[in-house]
């Protein structure tokens, strides 16, 4: 159990919550953001005096019924809840991530010759990828090992400024970190997952920032407009899909609408690089 982790989660998600959400009066000189300690712990059926030393640190293992209860006070997502668990150290022991891609999924790559996929593990590794996928991300061919973590790339790379705007930088890197902090709450006992994060909170207060923030959210489908330097703007469908029995793999497609201007672009880009 990180009870200092803990504390600092259900301090942030309390802050969050207003009181209109939960069906509580607000008022006027209410001088906390979000909920009082008094409020959650009506909502979640519990003496004040418990949960004060659950946001102190220095409560006891709370049961499962107790991390149901916050979980509903708090209204957190299922996978902040998840989060809240593993927390707690109420959940099973995770599996480790690995860095081998399926013999399958490098097949299905090969396959892909119209659309940049690549296979990324929970630490935002890139374990493979298609011809396609190096042309619009820039040459993963000739990237040291280091350099093939997404993370790294959005925080600390100058290049990423050729291919994303800032606003759709900043979507992208408060998404990937809300995804980076689920990870570390399924694989607690990683040790380069925790060494990555201590080195970008070490090397960029953008990630530091974003990190503080608290927020969990496993990262699905998202929309991405890519600006490449050979043949413009791409919109882009950024689909996120699951490796079967692999929990710690997940495939990345980057699609377009079929006969739109994105599509022609990858298109020519594909003309142009694997010709």
């Amino acid at each position: 159990m990180n009870r200092d982790q803990l504390a600092e989660f259900l301090r942030s998600r309390r802050a969050r919550v207003t009181p209109a959400e939960v069906g509580l009066p607000g008022g006027e000189r209410r001088r906390t953001p979000g909920l009082r300690r008094q409020e959650v712990a009506q909502l979640a059926g519990m003496s004040v005096d418990y949960y004060i030393r659950l946001e102190q640190g220095r409560g006891p293992h709370p049961s499962r019924q107790v991390l149901n209860a916050l979980s509903r006070a708090l209204m957190l997502s299922q996978d902040e809840r998840g989060y809240l668990f593993h927390l707690a150290g109420q959940t099973l022991e995770a599996p480790a991530i690995r860095d081998d891609v399926p013999g399958g999924m490098l097949h299905l790559l090969a396959f892909l010759e119209e659309v940049p996929a690549y296979v990324l593990n929970a630490r935002y590794d890139i374990l493979a990828w298609n011809p396609m996928a190096g042309a619009i991300m820039g040459g993963l061919d000739d990237q040291p090992p280091e350099r093939l973590n997404v993370i790294r790339w959005v925080f600390m790379s100058p290049d990423i400024a050729e291919y994303l705007d800032d606003e759709e930088k900043g979507r992208f890197a408060r998404a990937s970190v809300a995804d980076l902090r689920a990870a570390a709450g399924r694989y607690p006992g990683d040790r380069r997952l925790q060494a990555l994060v201590a080195e970008m909170l070490a090397l960029s207060p953008e990630f530091a920032d974003l990190w503080d923030r608290h927020e969990v959210e496993v990262r699905r489908e998202q929309r991405k407009r890519i600006v490449h330097p050979l043949v413009g703007t791409i919109d882009a469908i950024c689909q996120v899909m699951p490796v079967p029995d692999r929990d710690d793999l997940r495939l990345v497609l980057y699609t377009t609408e079929p006969g739109s201007p994105s599509h022609q672009a990858l298109r020519e880009l594909r003309h142009l690089t694997l010709r």
